[in-house]
This record gives C-alpha cells, structure tokens and sequence, in this order.
C-alpha cells in the first residue's frame, strides 16, 4: 500500500453534482475497507460560480437513497491543489483540459487522470462522467453507478499497491 494518507481529488465544473457524490461515495466506502485513516477526499469545481454552496439536493437525495451521507461545500481547483493532492480525478474531458493546463509540469501533471478510467463496468467506460445537472433522475443514478464502480476500483488498486504517490 502507498503510504498514508493518501490524497484524492474528485473535479468537475461547478462542484455541485458530480464531483461532491465522488467525494462521499469514495468517502463511504473508504470508511466501508477500513481505511478512513489511510485516504483523504476532497472535491472542486473548474468553475466558481457555486463557490459556499452544498451539493445539489437532487444528488443528495440519490445518494441518500443508497445509504451515502452527502455534504461538503463548493470550491474552485486551484493550482495549490496539485501540491496537496496524489491523484486528481477529472470527471470530463473538459475538467481534464482545464486542469491540466494549470499543472507546472509534466510531473504533476501525471495526478490528472479521467474518473473514467477508474471505471470495470462496461457501460461505465465511456470518455466522460456525464453531468445530470439539467436532466432528470436518471441521470443522477447513472452517475453514482458510475462512481461506485469507479471508487471501489480506486480502492483496489490502492490496496493492493497500484496507485503512486
């Protein structure tokens, strides 16, 4: 295992939607492996337009649904994140440029990686984590399929030493 703790970043645009369900579903199952000690979990947005605000209460509610506490609070990414963070997950290919044209370096910039890739489930492997913000209910459960899938494979492959710090 790399050594603790280990630091993940979940991004997105606003930091309302997909990025915070990230945060507390990783958050919940991290907890769930026993390993709340050993990870830290934060999330932001690209933008700042939701700066102090809580996530969305649409996503909330879906999260609820399936036993994940859900709070936190908007912020935007900034370039001090590359030095606080082991591994950045963007949630789109947007997120993924905006991000990466911060980092310093090429070094850094190997942090970055698309939540996606994270993903087992066939149908999860798709380029982007797609934001439900303007869709219905569907879309917010499509998404924490996604992030479960994606988080318990983060967890794997920290527990079994993959992940570099």
């Amino acid at each position: 295992m790399p050594r603790t703790p280990f630091n993940v970043l979940f991004v997105c645009l606003g930091n309302i939607c997909r990025s915070p369900a990230g945060e507390n579903i990783f958050r919940h199952q991290v907890k769930e492996a026993g390993l709340a000690d050993a990870i830290r979990i934060d999330s932001a947005g690209t933008a700042n337009y939701h700066t102090g605000k809580g996530p969305d209460r649409r996503m909330c509610a879906t999260l609820r649904a399936r036993g994940v506490p859900s709070d936190g609070s908007a912020r935007q990414f900034t370039v001090c994140d590359f030095q606080k963070f082991d591994l950045i997950l963007t949630m789109d290919e947007e997120n993924y440029s905006n991000v990466s044209s911060l980092a310093p370096d090429a070094e850094t910039l190997t942090k970055v990686k698309m939540f996606t890739s994270f993903c087992t489930v066939e149908a999860n492997r798709i380029p982007d984590v797609p934001d439900p913000y303007y869709g219905g209910a569907e879309g917010f459960e499509q998404v924490a399929d996604m992030l479960e899938d994606g988080c318990a494979e983060i967890i794997r492959r920290y527990q079994d030493g993959e992940l570099d710090r």
